[in-house]
């Protein structure tokens, strides 16, 4: 079935009434903002970034190193960025998918896999062991083919999981319209274990809470504007006041990098969001999905889609929006919302007249392998972690573990993979960039509408290693 471009007045009218606010984050539940910071700080740890990778990278060193003193720093507010705008799936996957890591690195991916389903596994023990109530479903994920070329697709796919030990089965299209029912649907592969929901914002505000419990101080509302090598510390500079650490771990996510040699690593691409009013009694029949599981559809521009606690369907992907800049002015972007709306009404028709309450976009750090990389800086002094492309919910904290691996300078199981030790292809600078991103745009689209078949341009990009889908 191929999802059409024209957005139709009845999707127009879906979104008559939408808040453009990420629906994780309009909430009471939402904490007040700490105070900026106004007077000079000094720590063992600075973190830079309240998101998933700041937040987890001190929960970690907090249980590795008992008495240091850590400080997050952030320019928001607690999960304000990509950690409140995505869709609350937590992958095992390290690698962005089995096929782009197979692609890579195909001798390590057994152990990546392994490495991957730990970090799920210990993500969920956390959850359930600091009594964290973010709504977490270990329902797993669908990947859905609604083209007859993605049916052939998903049994590769499916092959190459079970070939590195991981448990993916396929579902024909009368299994998986028992479980979801929509007439697009033409055959299905569940990934049971290897995928969890959660509330992403609630999870992160009790990661917080749990920190501050520790000691640990969180500091927002105070963009780091500097970094400078001083003696053997490192210093921070915010706009009102400095920090000064010992080590410095970065999780800036799709900002713009604090060390320059990165720049060129990672750009901001902005998805866009739905959420719909809660679902009727009749409505949720209409569909089934009792087990809530996650669901994405397999074209290379791709939906994903999941119910939420109170029945409300969050329904997101497909335009991965390129603008060579970030800010408020990115997360209103009518089209796209406009293709979603209508793209939701082609795959659940029975829920005709529902409309939608929220609808946002947020910025995703992407990067030419769509998975992410490490590093340091300033004599190891520094790490960073960065480039999950939309997966950072659940690697992230993968990331944390790599990035206290290198600032203490211990040799791991991680330290040792080829994924750690290499970096992507750098993005060439603009207006090259730009070019390249816009043909890579156009010819993904026409894949999508040529029975997946990628011309020239995707199939050289592959060779290289710029292997890209949205």
């Amino acid at each position: 079935m191929a999802f059409s471009s024209v957005v139709t007045p009845a999707a127009e009218h879906m979104l008559r009434d939408v808040v453009h606010t990420p629906f994780w984050l309009d909430t009471p539940q939402r904490p007040e903002a700490s105070d900026p910071l106004l007077s000079p700080v000094t720590a063992d740890l600075v973190i830079v970034g309240a998101g998933f990778s700041g937040l987890w990278t001190a929960y970690l060193a907090r249980q590795r190193h008992p008495d240091l003193d850590i400080v997050v720093v952030d320019g928001g507010r607690i999960a304000s960025a990509a950690t409140g705008r995505n869709g609350g799936f937590v992958a095992a996957s390290l690698t962005h998918g089995v096929g782009n890591g197979m692609s890579r690195w195909p001798d390590q991916m057994p152990q990546l896999h392994q490495l991957g389903m730990a970090n799920l596994n210990a993500i969920v023990a956390t959850i359930r062991s600091e009594a964290i109530e973010c709504d977490l479903q270990l329902s797993g994920e669908i990947d859905v083919a609604v083209e007859p070329h993605q049916v052939e697709e998903l049994h590769e796919m499916v092959a190459m999981a079970e070939s590195i030990g991981a448990d993916v089965r396929l579902l024909s299209a009368e299994q998986l319209r028992a479980r979801i029912d929509s007439p697009t649907y033409l055959a299905g592969a569940y990934d049971e274990h290897g995928v969890a929901m959660v509330d992403p914002a609630r999870l992160a505000w009790g990661l917080a809470d749990v920190l501050r419990a520790s000691g640990v101080r969180i500091i927002e509302n105070s963009p780091v504007r500097s970094m400078n090598r001083v003696g053997s510390d490192i210093l921070l500079g915010t706009d009102h006041a400095r920090l000064r650490a010992r080590r410095v771990a970065l999780g800036t996510s799709a900002f713009p990098p604090l060390l320059k040699r990165l720049r060129n690593y990672v750009v901001p691409v902005y998805d866009s969001v739905l959420v719909t009013e809660p679902l009727t009694t009749e409505q949720r029949a209409s569909i089934g999905w009792a087990q809530r599981e996650g669901v994405s559809d397999a074209g290379n521009q791709f939906h994903y889609y999941r119910m939420t606690e109170d029945g409300r369907i969050l329904w997101g992907g497909y335009d991965a929006s390129y603008y060579g800049d970030m800010g408020p002015h990115r997360e209103n972007n009518p089209a796209a919302f406009g293709r979603l709306a209508t793209h939701f009404r082609q795959t659940f028709p029975q829920l005709d007249g529902i409309a939608f309450t929220h609808a946002w976009a947020g910025a995703i750090d992407t990067c030419s392998r769509f998975s992410g990389f490490w590093g340091t800086a300033m004599d190891g002094r520094v790490a960073y972690s960065m480039g999950f492309t939309g997966l950072g919910v659940g690697a992230s904290r993968f990331g944390a573990e790599v990035m206290l691996d290198v600032l203490w300078g211990e040799q791991t199981e991680r330290t040792q993979l080829q994924m750690v030790n290499t970096k992507p292809i750098p993005f060439p600078p603009r207006p090259l960039r730009d070019v390249g991103i816009a043909l890579t745009r156009r010819s993904i689209n026409a894949a999508d509408e040529n029975s997946g078949r990628r011309n020239l341009w995707l199939r050289t990009l592959d060779r290289i290693g710029l292997g890209f889908d949205s």
